[in-house]
């Protein structure tokens, strides 16, 4: 699978500054990827004011990843906050190359923002069938639980996106390579960069871990797009030499 990392600056709850400067990028985006992955809230940056920059399933930012997925003819998946139902969700959208949408909701809400009180939290899982790979997304905090994050489901890619300061940074390098080792699993871990509208400093890192922990894209420092091809007969063969998996614990969330 080929995939885009797009590690950008985000433009403080400016919905449509934000898709002006993807649109941007997209355009430069070679027409060979599979995949292409945007940050957290990448149309807003990580506020707790979504009022101004929220988007019904049906509005137009996921219109936007619509006609871009189905332009680049490629999978397109990111982060927004949506309303539905008198809630704000932060929600993971993945749209493939006909624009048929599956979406995520963050369960694990960042109590230290207060992002508890203003969204709601998810209830489950998703996994993505995509050319032959199972795909999991999480968001940002849900990377601290790897309960919650534990392959139960034989996925073969986990992807987390992220707005994760760089006061905090060290330990996203240590966690995305963690759930890449305990879980058997590429992971891709996408942050962004640049200061938010509440002061955070964010220096990225994104980056992407093979199944046994081994760097595949070293964590980048830098605004840009970065590729990376993984591929499925390597990870499929070292799950049968090295069965880790089938000795996993069995438990319930209640």
């Amino acid at each position: 699978m080929h995939i885009a990392i797009v590690q950008s600056p985000l433009i403080w709850e400016d919905k449509q500054a934000n898709l002006d400067y993807f649109t941007r990028i997209f355009d430069t985006l070679p027409l060979d990827l599979d995949l292409i992955i945007l940050p957290e809230m990448f149309t807003s940056g990580f506020t707790m004011q979504p009022h101004g920059v929220a988007c019904s399933m049906d509005g137009l930012v996921v219109q936007w990843m619509q006609s871009a997925a189905k332009k680049q003819k490629a999978a397109v998946m990111g982060s927004v906050i949506i309303t539905a139902n008198g809630k704000f969700y932060n929600r993971f959208l993945f749209v493939n190359p006909e624009g048929f949408v599956e979406y995520y909701d963050k369960k694990h809400l960042f109590s230290l923002a207060g992002e508890h009180l203003v969204y709601e939290a998810g209830k489950q899982k998703l996994i993505i069938h995509y050319q032959g790979w199972n795909i999991c997304p999480l968001i940002c905090y849900d990377l601290r639980f790897p309960a919650f994050s534990r392959n139960k489901e034989g996925y073969d890619l986990l992807v987390y996106v992220a707005n994760w300061p760089e006061i905090r940074i060290n330990a996203w390098d240590i966690l995305l390579k963690a759930r890449a080792v305990e879980n058997m699993s590429y992971v891709v871990g996408v942050n962004r960069v640049g200061k938010d509208g509440v002061g955070h400093q964010y220096t990225g890192h994104s980056q992407v871990v093979d199944f046994m922990g081994k760097e595949v894209l070293a964590p980048q420092k830098q605004e840009g797009v970065f590729y990376v091809k993984i591929d499925k007969a390597k990870l499929v063969q070292t799950r049968e030499k090295l069965n880790f998996l089938e000795d996993q614990d069995a438990f319930e969330f209640i």
